[in-house]
């Protein structure tokens, strides 16, 4: 009997064994992998491993193939076509884009888009592309890049080349701010666009602004337009400039003290994937602004000035920027003289305002002042945006994640956009594209986008009006 008991209690335990064995050996399987990738780190690679030669290789290799994927995924999400519109220009005569650019499912119209409830869009998979985040075009690899025609400008006045071996710019020029920018000053209004045409650059900003400005602002134009190492552009084996570089300047990315959309990745959010890309904002009106940093947790120019040297030029890094060359400037003569510039220039003229930031009756159309009472009533705009600059300098959340499922999107996890500033709106039609990310061609794009995420129902006229009295500020 003993023996029939211990021969059925093996019996039972044999399976037990066998399942014990294969746990242990899933296990250990579970651990070589977890071994062979990288860990999960805040910080980037110091040591790399790979010969410079090798690397320049690889990535010119793959760089078709991402590019066309880029590509690929813009023409879905958009009309990519130039149509300016009749008769809207910026300030230096660049036409402006008119007209929704992102594309919806097939059979949809906006109007049946407005009816539905988020609950509804998002389980329906309707929310359209163009209005989810616009991940940089090799989002795992990141960093600054640059339109084409501010490369050219560069080599050209500085022998400095911008170019990157691994990625091109993305976005058509025509969706862009005009090139060059004009500059307003606040201290001289009188002399209305200061920049002669030209991109200000270490090469002629003294012949430009000797006379104009004052010895501490020269000295803080000087420095704007001086380049320090960076991330992509320095001299180590990890650069992505084919040659070892100077690196870039503050006026690489606001070129004129505004902008010319250069992209790059914001350097305070981790793991790779959930970082956001940045559309470049305007320096113009930086004096009436009190957030700064992709996370605004800067509190004023000279913080932000401070901390784009120190940690943003190198993805958020400081321990990176040590071995590529941290510019580490002195706050009470250099940040300080570099925001004393950068707080005197100013937004374009908007003609049609009167001193309390609105439109004057008699000089503005029937659908400016139309779209100006939309603003201030159906489509609570002012709720943000408060004149005479339409920002209240503020964070806000839009919760856009009521609308659409998580979703990996070229290296990009689309999922939470979290607070996000808001930007002021004077001269608004200069700086295209919009929102943090730049996934908003046109003003008409804008509209649409909010008028979903507020459940607006505004009619085809009503945001035709509105997209009117936004060019005109």
């Amino acid at each position: 009997m003993k023996k029939f008991w211990f021969w059925s209690l093996g019996f039972m335990l044999a399976p037990i064994m066998v399942l014990g064995l294969l746990t242990a050996a899933e296990a250990a399987k579970e651990e070589t992998k977890k071994a062979a990738s990288p860990p999960v780190s805040s910080y980037a690679p110091v040591v790399i491993k790979e010969p410079f030669a090798v690397t320049l290789e690889r990535m010119k290799k793959e760089k078709p193939q991402i590019m066309q994927r880029q590509m690929d995924l813009l023409k879905q999400r958009y009309d990519l076509e130039n149509r300016p519109a009749s008769g809207v220009t910026m300030t230096r005569g660049k036409a402006v884009q008119e007209g929704v650019r992102v594309k919806l499912s097939q059979g949809m119209t906006w109007e049946k888009l407005a009816e539905m409830n988020p609950e509804q869009i998002k389980e329906q998979g309707l929310w359209p592309a163009g209005f989810l985040p616009l991940p940089h075009p090799n989002h795992p690899e990141g960093g600054m890049l640059f339109p084409k025609f501010h490369i050219e400008e560069i080599k050209k006045q500085e022998g400095r080349d911008l170019t990157r071996f691994d990625l091109d710019y993305d976005l058509p020029d025509h969706f862009l701010p005009e090139f060059p920018p004009a500059i307003f000053l606040t201290t001289r209004p009188d002399l209305g666009d200061v920049s002669q045409g030209k991109v200000v650059t270490l090469m002629n900003y003294y012949e430009l602004f000797n006379g104009i400005l004052n010895p501490k602002q020269l000295e803080g134009l000087r420095l704007l337009v001086t380049p320090f190492p960076q991330q992509q552009f320095n001299q180590t084996e990890d650069r992505r400039s084919e040659l070892p570089s100077r690196g870039v300047t503050c006026f690489d990315c606001h070129v004129n003290g505004h902008t010319n959309a250069a992209t790059h990745l914001v350097g305070d959010i981790r793991p790779q994937e959930f970082r956001h890309r940045i559309d470049t904002p305007p320096l113009r009106g930086v004096n009436i602004q009190r957030l700064f940093g992709s996370q605004r947790a800067l509190k004023s120019v000279e913080d932000f000035t401070e901390f784009e040297q120190r940690a943003a030029y190198f993805d958020g890094d400081p321990v990176i920027g040590t071995k590529k060359g941290l510019n580490i400037l002195d706050r009470g003569h250099q940040v300080h003289a570099m925001a004393e510039f950068q707080a005197i220039l100013d937004f374009p003229p908007a003609p049609k305002l009167d001193i309390y930031g609105k439109l004057d009756p008699k000089k503005a159309t029937e659908a400016e002042l139309r779209g100006q009472e939309i603003f201030f009533g159906k489509a609570q705009c002012a709720v943000c945006h408060i004149p005479p600059y339409y920002t209240d300098n503020l964070m806000h959340n839009l919760k856009t994640e009521r609308f659409f499922k998580p979703q990996m999107v070229n290296g990009r996890m689309a999922n939470q956009d979290g607070p996000i500033k808001t930007f002021p709106l004077r001269g608004i039609k200069e700086s295209p594209p919009y929102l943090h990310d730049g996934r908003l061609l046109t003003l008409e794009d804008t509209v649409e986008f909010f008028n979903l995420v507020q459940g607006l129902k505004l009619t085809p006229q009503e945001k035709k009006d509105l997209v009117a009295f936004l060019r005109a500020l």
